[in-house]
């Protein structure tokens, strides 16, 4: 996890860095190199039929609300302090907990909702909404954490039976073909030095996906989550000694009350996930 969210906080740099490039070709280069990363990892026995799947419409809606979350978070990173985009994000769990009532079935008891009500107050503080200084940007966090709570939903019910590489290989070729779409719209030529900055979004991108992944099939839930809050740390030393970003009270207040609604929720889910064990245990003896 902590090399995860090492990778994830390079790649947000390079995002915030790539201003002054199209979004589109911003989106190719994760899209492309991200692919290729994929495709080094695809077992032997499934290099001839390694796109095989029963569940195309599934990977469809994962690859289209994952789009939107990535095209929402790179617009956010250009636009508002990396402190605030980070803090913001850390809210998808939220929507996550909310839409796991409508797609997944699940029963939300008090203390999911208390933590609901908690992170949706943090998220108020930071965005401070208001019609004399309202900025629009800010709503792309927003719906990065709405596109990301679905797309947890997806690879929840897609994992039962289809293998980590395959969702992120089609995630992958999905940007690749998006980002195509945008030449017409017009592309600039990078340096060579540029070229190998865009190139490393998709490297970190990929690579840090495959790290989640692997994070959370091999360790519990609960010792690595809260490593992922370290790139807030990231967010606010980077900001500052590359932009003069300084985040303000409000937007640390607000980091707060949505880091400790998380944690509630993943908490919950640790409780639950081990009575529902205990539950199955006593069934069979």
């Amino acid at each position: 996890m902590f090399l995860s969210v090492c990778a994830f906080s390079v790649m947000d740099l390079i995002v915030k860095w790539s201003e002054n490039y199209p979004l589109g070709q911003v989106i190719f280069f994760r899209g492309f190199f991200g692919l290729l990363f994929y495709f080094l990892i695809i077992p032997k026995e499934r290099i001839k039929n390694f796109y095989y799947t029963k569940r195309f419409g599934l990977h469809f809606l994962r690859c289209f609300f994952g789009l939107i979350a990535l095209l929402a978070i790179f617009v956010a990173l250009r636009k508002l302090p990396l402190a605030t985009v980070v803090s913001i994000s850390f809210a998808a769990p939220i929507f996550t907990t909310i839409f796991s009532i409508f797609f997944l079935k699940e029963r939300v008891g008090f203390y999911r909702w208390l933590a609901v009500l908690i992170g949706f107050i943090g998220i108020i503080i930071i965005t401070e909404p208001g019609y004399s200084s309202l900025n629009i940007y800010y709503i792309f966090p927003i719906i990065f954490c709405l596109g990301l709570s679905y797309v947890a939903i997806a690879i929840r019910q897609l994992s039962v039976t289809e293998p980590v590489w395959l969702i992120s290989l089609n995630f992958s070729g999905a940007i690749l073909l998006a980002g195509i779409f945008t030449i017409p719209f017009g592309w600039v030529m990078p340096s060579f030095k540029d070229l190998l900055l865009l190139s490393l979004i998709g490297v970190f991108g990929g690579i840090a996906n495959l790290w989640l992944s692997q994070s959370y099939k091999f360790s519990e839930v609960s010792l690595v989550t809260p490593l992922k809050y370290l790139s807030l740390i990231f967010a606010i030393i980077f900001g500052y000694l590359i932009w003069g970003e300084i985040p303000s009270m409000k937007t640390l207040l607000g980091a707060t009350l949505v880091i400790i609604s998380s944690i509630i929720i993943f908490k919950r889910e640790i409780v639950l996930k081990k009575q529902v064990s205990i539950s199955k245990n006593d069934q069979a003896s």
